[in-house]
């Protein structure tokens, strides 16, 4: 049994898994997170300051959210973060949509065998063998 301090509020608890938060502050994240969903229904104009301010939530973990894939910005939105390998602006995850392609490519062709080239058919060699018949 793995035995662990919440990082949020201290308490000792049972660690499985994920981060490093007890279940109750898991909880507690997942409520503001969901009114910060409803929040940005209400409110598509909002700019992150403003949708910490209103929900008391950090701007880092309004990122993280965004990073995630978990929150999701139309494309009028004011609020995009960087993608992390070209700098473009993004409305959600960690990559533009040219640089994860980029990336399946040269994945895909690193993982792709090269055929080896085929070699010419040689003709038989005529040597002068000696050859036994056998009775």
């Amino acid at each position: 049994m793995d035995v662990r301090n919440c990082r949020t509020c201290g308490r000792l608890f049972n660690y499985l898994g994920g981060p490093n938060i007890c279940q109750a502050c898991r909880d507690e994240t997942e409520k503001k997170f969901q009114n910060v969903k409803e929040y940005i229904r209400e409110n598509p104009r909002a700019s992150i300051q403003e949708i910490s301010d209103a929900n008391e939530v950090s701007t880092n973990q309004l990122r993280q959210w965004i990073r995630e894939e978990r929150l999701q910005f139309s494309d009028d939105s004011p609020i995009g973060i960087e993608c992390e390998i070209c700098g473009a602006t993004i409305k959600t995850g960690k990559y533009c949509d040219n640089c994860k392609n980029n990336t399946a490519n040269a994945l895909a062709k690193s993982i792709e065998k090269p055929q080896a080239p085929e070699r010419p058919k040689e003709k038989p060699k005529k040597e002068n063998k000696m050859r036994f018949i056998q009775k």
